[in-house]
This record gives structure tokens, C-alpha cells and sequence, in this order.
């Protein structure tokens, strides 16, 4: 299967490019683009959860454990004393980092169920729940969360399917087959179990008619495609690189006439005029005597 720095780097490679989709067509606000681009990383990491004592669940934990602590803080505020709260907080953030941990990985192995459609589905369905309710995020907000969390797990899924083809001795893992699948067949109660939560999650999503209506109009994908490349004509990174093209061609094919170079002495420069310069001085031939007859 492929490593964690390969799922994170290639999960924030494809939750980057489509939250520059997004960003294009401006389908969402800046502050709530980061937001859902970080679910897009998370899912690309999150199937690995099931892999005991490995980062995405240490942090995955680690995570669920302080917003559940702080949930329970929150919600007996004002109404026990600053111990009693104290002690809900530290022992909520105990029993989920700890206990809950344990009891999962009892319940789970690798390659089982959270490496799954199923899962996938699940884990999409809770975003949405958490981003609405917890987060107070809006309903389309919360199910655009919702599809990055999807396409990033899947993207998980698809590599550790890659890597289970060795393409330089040509043969295929006995892990080929175990990344993607819909259910667990091997332990249909895990499979069951998944199911059920799918279910309830669903019922404690928002509404996805805003969602299904903004991403329908064709509006959107005419705006996508025609931001997808510059216009004709404009410029890439603020050069015309048609323009460029078009000058460099022409000074290619330019004759330019150039004078004859004039023939220069091995001493040019100076005020002194060098010897070979200086004009000869004409001698004439001496005249012949003139005979006087006597």
C-alpha cells in the first residue's frame, strides 16, 4: 500500500486542484474554501485509521477526543462548578482518547470495512452533519465538505489499489482486491454495523436541495469552462505569450542589411597616428640634363 506522505501528498494535490475549481466559479467563500479543502486532505488519510498506533489514528483520536471534551464543556456551562466541569472535560478527553481507541481497534482490523465504499459513504454523510451542526456552516457549505471528504477517501482507496500491482515484476499483491470494495464480506456484522451508521448519519444531514440546485445550473460549468484557459489573446502569468511568439518570429526572419566593415589598423585608438598611416611623400624621378651644343 502506499505510505502516509504519499496519501497526503497526493490527497492535497487533488483536494488543491478542486478547490481551485471551486474557487473559480466562485461556489464558495474563501473562509469556508479552507475549511472544506482540509476535509478533502482528511479523507485522503482517514482509512488508515484502522491501522493500529499509526498517525492518521493517533491524530485522528487525539482529535475526536478534544471536540468532544469541549462539547460537553460547552454544554454544562454556567450549570455545575469550575471542578465539576473540569472533571467532565478531563474525563471525556480520557475516554475518547483512550478508551474509545481501544474498544475500536478491538472491533476493527486493517483493510476491513474502513477500507470500503461503504465507509467512504459514512464518513461523507458525517461530515455533513458536522460542518451543519457543529460547525454552524451552511447546508451546502456542509454537503460541498461533504463531497471533497468522499473524493479525497476515495482517492486513499485508489492508490493502495495501485500499489497493490507491481508493475516492474509483473505480478499482482495478495492485497489487490482489498483497497476498494463496496462491503466487508469477510465480517458482514462490521458490514451491517457500517450500514446502520450511514443511516444515521444521513438522518441528521441538512438539506442538499441548495447544494443539488447550485451544482445542476448549467451556468456553473459554462463559468468553469470558460475560465479553464485564458481567453484567446491573453496572457499567461501577465505575458502575452502569443504576442512574444509573434515579435520573435518576426525578428527571425528580418534581413537586416549591414554596412561593410571598414579595414582597421592593428593601432586604431590613440591620439598618436600610427607610422602606416602617415601619407608617403611623392618622390619624383630626377629630369634628364639638358645638353647645351655648343
Amino acid at each position: 500500500m502506499a505510505n502516509f506522505p504519499t496519501h497526503i501528498a497526493i490527497g492535497t494535490l487533488v483536494s488543491g486542484t478542486l478547490a481551485t475549481l471551486t474557487l473559480a466559479v466562485d461556489a464558495v467563500s474563501p473562509e469556508n474554501l479552507v475549511a472544506v479543502t482540509m476535509a478533502g486532505v482528511l479523507g485522503s488519510v482517514l482509512p488508515d485509521i484502522d491501522l493500529k498506533d499509526s498517525r492518521p489514528a493517533r491524530a485522528m483520536f487525539a482529535g475526536l477526543a478534544v471536540f468532544f471534551a469541549f462539547a460537553v464543556l460547552f454544554s454544562v456551562a454556567g450549570r455545575y462548578s469550575v471542578a465539576e466541569m473540569l472533571i467532565l472535560y478531563v474525563g471525556t478527553l480520557v475516554a475518547v482518547r483512550y478508551g474509545a481507541k481501544w474498544v475500536f481497534f478491538k472491533m476493527s482490523y486493517h483493510r476491513g470495512i474502513w477500507h470500503s465504499i461503504l465507509a467512504a459513504v459514512f464518513v461523507s454523510l458525517f461530515t455533513a452533519a458536522v460542518f451543519y451542526h457543529g460547525l454552524g456552516r451552511p447546508d451546502a457549505v456542509a454537503w460541498l465538505a461533504a463531497g471533497f471528504m468522499f473524493i479525497g477517501y476515495m482517492t486513499h482507496l485508489t492508490l493502495d489499489e495501485i500499489y497493490s500491482v507491481d508493475v516492474m515484476d509483473t505480478r499482482i499483491k495478495a492485497s489487490f482486491g482489498t483497497a476498494i470494495k463496496l462491503v466487508d464480506r469477510r465480517h458482514w456484522g462490521h458490514s451491517a454495523a457500517m450500514a446502520a451508521a450511514a443511516l444515521l448519519a444521513f438522518a441528521i444531514t441538512p438539506s442538499s436541495k441548495l447544494f443539488i440546485h447550485n451544482i445542476a445550473q448549467p451556468s456553473l460549468w459554462s463559468s468553469l469552462q470558460a475560465q479553464l484557459l485564458p481567453h484567446k489573446g491573453a496572457t499567461w502569468f501577465g505575458v502575452n505569450v502569443g504576442e512574444m511568439l509573434a515579435r520573435a518570429k518576426l525578428r527571425a526572419n528580418r534581413v537586416e542589411t549591414v554596412a561593410p566593415a571598414q579595414p582597421v589598423s592593428a593601432i586604431a585608438t590613440g591620439s598618436v597616428v600610427p607610422p602606416a598611416a602617415t601619407a608617403r611623400p611623392v618622390v619624383e624621378p630626377p629630369s634628364n640634363p639638358v645638353k647645351t651644343v655648343p
